[in-house]
Protein backbone atom coordinates (compact mmCIF):
# COMPACT_ATOMS: atom_id res chain seq x y z
CA UNK A 1 0.00 0.00 0.00
CA UNK A 2 1.11 3.47 -0.81
CA UNK A 3 1.22 5.90 2.18
CA UNK A 4 1.22 9.65 1.47
CA UNK A 5 2.10 11.87 4.49
CA UNK A 6 1.58 15.36 4.37
CA UNK A 7 4.35 17.41 6.30
CA UNK A 8 7.70 16.73 6.97
CA UNK A 9 8.34 17.74 10.55
CA UNK A 10 9.17 15.52 13.60
CA UNK A 11 5.41 13.52 13.28
CA UNK A 12 5.97 13.55 9.69
CA UNK A 13 9.57 11.97 9.52
CA UNK A 14 8.64 9.42 12.51
CA UNK A 15 5.44 7.74 10.31
CA UNK A 16 7.41 7.73 7.66
CA UNK A 17 10.19 5.78 8.95
CA UNK A 18 7.69 3.50 10.37
CA UNK A 19 5.55 2.85 7.61
CA UNK A 20 9.13 1.92 5.56
CA UNK A 21 9.97 -0.86 8.59
CA UNK A 22 6.68 -2.34 8.04
CA UNK A 23 7.10 -2.71 4.03
CA UNK A 24 4.94 0.53 2.99
CA UNK A 25 5.62 2.51 -0.15
CA UNK A 26 6.04 6.12 1.58
CA UNK A 27 6.18 9.45 -0.03
CA UNK A 28 6.64 12.91 2.18
CA UNK A 29 5.05 15.88 1.24
CA UNK A 30 6.58 19.12 1.66
CA UNK A 31 6.73 22.84 1.01
CA UNK A 32 10.04 22.83 2.53
CA UNK A 33 12.73 23.23 -0.43
CA UNK A 34 15.98 23.03 2.18
CA UNK A 35 13.73 19.52 3.99
CA UNK A 36 13.18 18.37 0.27
CA UNK A 37 17.13 18.17 -0.49
CA UNK A 38 17.60 16.44 2.56
CA UNK A 39 15.46 13.89 2.08
CA UNK A 40 16.62 12.79 -0.94
CA UNK A 41 19.83 12.08 -0.07
CA UNK A 42 19.56 10.93 3.03
CA UNK A 43 16.39 8.67 3.09
CA UNK A 44 14.75 5.80 1.05
CA UNK A 45 11.37 7.70 1.07
CA UNK A 46 9.71 9.30 -1.97
CA UNK A 47 9.52 12.69 -1.32
CA UNK A 48 7.07 15.42 -3.44
CA UNK A 49 5.00 18.42 -3.52
CA UNK A 50 2.10 18.21 -1.40
CA UNK A 51 -0.20 17.74 -4.38
CA UNK A 52 2.14 14.77 -5.71
CA UNK A 53 2.24 13.25 -2.07
CA UNK A 54 -1.59 13.45 -1.71
CA UNK A 55 -2.12 11.64 -5.44
CA UNK A 56 0.76 8.88 -4.26
CA UNK A 57 -1.31 7.95 -1.21
CA UNK A 58 -3.90 5.27 -0.91
CA UNK A 59 -3.50 6.29 2.94
CA UNK A 60 -2.67 9.86 3.82
CA UNK A 61 -1.38 11.26 7.22
CA UNK A 62 -1.74 14.68 8.05
CA UNK A 63 1.19 16.01 9.86
CA UNK A 64 0.85 19.37 9.88
CA UNK A 65 0.63 22.11 12.35
CA UNK A 66 -2.96 22.70 13.62
CA UNK A 67 -2.61 26.29 12.20
CA UNK A 68 -1.95 25.00 8.67
CA UNK A 69 -3.80 21.95 8.28
CA UNK A 70 -6.91 24.02 6.78
CA UNK A 71 -4.18 25.87 4.03
CA UNK A 72 -3.15 22.48 2.98
CA UNK A 73 -5.38 20.62 2.57
CA UNK A 74 -6.64 23.58 -0.38
CA UNK A 75 -4.17 22.80 -1.70
CA UNK A 76 -5.18 19.07 -2.94
CA UNK A 77 -8.77 18.81 -2.31
CA UNK A 78 -9.07 17.41 -5.37
CA UNK A 79 -6.42 14.73 -4.69
CA UNK A 80 -7.96 13.90 -1.42
CA UNK A 81 -11.85 13.09 -2.52
CA UNK A 82 -12.55 9.37 -1.02
CA UNK A 83 -9.61 8.66 0.42
CA UNK A 84 -8.75 7.96 4.20
CA UNK A 85 -6.93 10.84 5.79
CA UNK A 86 -5.22 9.70 9.41
CA UNK A 87 -5.39 13.00 11.43
CA UNK A 88 -2.61 13.60 13.46
CA UNK A 89 -2.88 17.52 14.20
CA UNK A 90 -3.90 19.59 17.38
CA UNK A 91 -5.80 22.82 17.18
CA UNK A 92 -2.24 24.21 19.12
CA UNK A 93 -2.69 28.01 18.97
CA UNK A 94 0.38 30.55 18.27
CA UNK A 95 1.02 30.94 21.62
CA UNK A 96 3.34 29.54 25.03
CA UNK A 97 1.68 27.23 27.09
CA UNK A 98 0.96 28.32 30.59
CA UNK A 99 1.98 26.45 33.34
CA UNK A 100 2.34 23.81 31.27
CA UNK A 101 -0.75 22.96 29.31
CA UNK A 102 -1.04 24.28 25.84
CA UNK A 103 -3.48 26.56 24.21
CA UNK A 104 -5.96 25.37 21.50
CA UNK A 105 -7.77 27.87 19.13
CA UNK A 106 -10.96 25.44 19.44
CA UNK A 107 -13.17 25.20 22.51
CA UNK A 108 -14.45 22.18 23.88
CA UNK A 109 -17.71 22.22 22.05
CA UNK A 110 -15.76 22.24 18.56
CA UNK A 111 -12.34 20.24 17.43
CA UNK A 112 -10.32 20.59 14.41
CA UNK A 113 -10.80 17.55 12.84
CA UNK A 114 -14.73 18.13 12.46
CA UNK A 115 -13.72 21.43 11.01
CA UNK A 116 -11.90 19.53 8.39
CA UNK A 117 -14.10 16.94 7.86
CA UNK A 118 -17.16 19.43 7.79
CA UNK A 119 -15.07 21.43 5.23
CA UNK A 120 -13.75 18.06 3.00
CA UNK A 121 -17.41 15.86 3.72
CA UNK A 122 -15.87 13.27 0.94
CA UNK A 123 -13.16 12.24 2.48
CA UNK A 124 -12.97 10.07 5.52
CA UNK A 125 -10.87 11.71 8.57
CA UNK A 126 -9.15 9.13 11.22
CA UNK A 127 -8.01 10.85 14.19
CA UNK A 128 -4.96 8.90 15.31
CA UNK A 129 -1.41 9.52 16.69
CA UNK A 130 -2.13 12.84 18.15
CA UNK A 131 -1.90 11.78 21.67
CA UNK A 132 1.31 10.67 22.15
CA UNK A 133 5.43 11.51 21.16
CA UNK A 134 6.76 10.92 17.71
CA UNK A 135 9.03 8.75 19.37
CA UNK A 136 7.11 6.62 20.72
CA UNK A 137 4.16 6.29 17.23
CA UNK A 138 6.16 2.89 16.24
CA UNK A 139 6.23 -0.16 18.40
CA UNK A 140 7.04 1.65 21.30
CA UNK A 141 8.47 0.16 24.26
CA UNK A 142 6.69 0.39 27.65
CA UNK A 143 5.95 -2.05 30.75
CA UNK A 144 2.12 -2.65 28.62
CA UNK A 145 0.64 -1.76 25.24
CA UNK A 146 -0.33 1.85 24.86
CA UNK A 147 -4.06 2.54 23.80
CA UNK A 148 -4.08 4.69 20.86
CA UNK A 149 -7.96 6.84 20.90
CA UNK A 150 -8.98 6.83 17.37
CA UNK A 151 -12.67 8.86 15.76
CA UNK A 152 -14.29 9.31 12.74
CA UNK A 153 -17.28 8.74 11.40
CA UNK A 154 -16.53 5.85 9.01
CA UNK A 155 -16.50 2.56 9.85
CA UNK A 156 -14.50 0.73 7.08
CA UNK A 157 -11.49 3.74 7.43
CA UNK A 158 -11.37 3.26 11.01
CA UNK A 159 -10.91 -0.54 10.65
CA UNK A 160 -8.38 -0.03 7.63
CA UNK A 161 -6.43 2.82 10.37
CA UNK A 162 -7.19 0.29 13.05
CA UNK A 163 -4.80 -2.40 11.48
CA UNK A 164 -1.98 0.37 10.77
CA UNK A 165 -2.05 1.02 14.32
CA UNK A 166 -1.72 -2.46 15.74
CA UNK A 167 1.03 -3.22 13.21
CA UNK A 168 2.83 -0.17 15.13
CA UNK A 169 1.94 -1.27 18.56
CA UNK A 170 -1.13 -0.22 19.58
CA UNK A 171 -4.24 -1.45 21.33
CA UNK A 172 -7.20 0.48 19.65
CA UNK A 173 -9.90 2.23 21.60
CA UNK A 174 -12.47 3.47 19.19
CA UNK A 175 -14.72 6.64 20.76
CA UNK A 176 -16.86 6.84 17.77
CA UNK A 177 -17.73 9.64 15.67
CA UNK A 178 -15.94 12.83 14.69
CA UNK A 179 -17.50 14.99 17.04
CA UNK A 180 -15.18 12.79 19.85
CA UNK A 181 -12.21 14.49 18.55
CA UNK A 182 -13.20 17.35 21.22
CA UNK A 183 -12.30 14.74 23.99
CA UNK A 184 -9.46 13.11 21.84
CA UNK A 185 -7.46 16.50 20.66
CA UNK A 186 -6.93 17.68 24.47
CA UNK A 187 -5.15 14.31 25.30
CA UNK A 188 -2.36 15.99 23.44
CA UNK A 189 -2.41 19.21 26.53
CA UNK A 190 -2.82 16.24 29.05
CA UNK A 191 0.28 14.19 27.31
CA UNK A 192 2.53 17.33 27.47
CA UNK A 193 2.31 18.86 30.80
CA UNK A 194 5.22 16.64 31.92
CA UNK A 195 7.34 17.61 29.79
CA UNK A 196 6.75 21.66 29.69
CA UNK A 197 6.72 21.19 33.46
CA UNK A 198 9.81 18.62 33.93
CA UNK A 199 11.09 17.79 31.07
CA UNK A 200 9.01 14.32 30.81
CA UNK A 201 8.05 13.15 27.43
CA UNK A 202 8.62 9.23 27.52
CA UNK A 203 5.30 8.84 28.92
CA UNK A 204 1.49 7.05 27.32
CA UNK A 205 -1.71 6.36 27.87
CA UNK A 206 -3.40 3.55 28.38
CA UNK A 207 -7.31 2.63 29.10
CA UNK A 208 -7.89 -0.32 31.52
CA UNK A 209 -10.74 -2.22 31.13
CA UNK A 210 -12.23 -4.63 33.84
Amino acid sequence: MNIGILGSGAVGQALAQGFLKHNYQVMIGTSNQQKFEEFKSVNKIKIGTFRETAQFGEILILAVKGLAAQEVLTTVEKEIAHKIIIDATNPIADAPPKDGVLKFFTSLDDSLMERLQEAYPSTQFVKAFNSIGSAFMVNPLFAEKPTMFICGNDTSAKESVSKILEQFGFEVADMGSVIAARAIEPLCMLWCIPGFLNNEWSHAFRLLKK
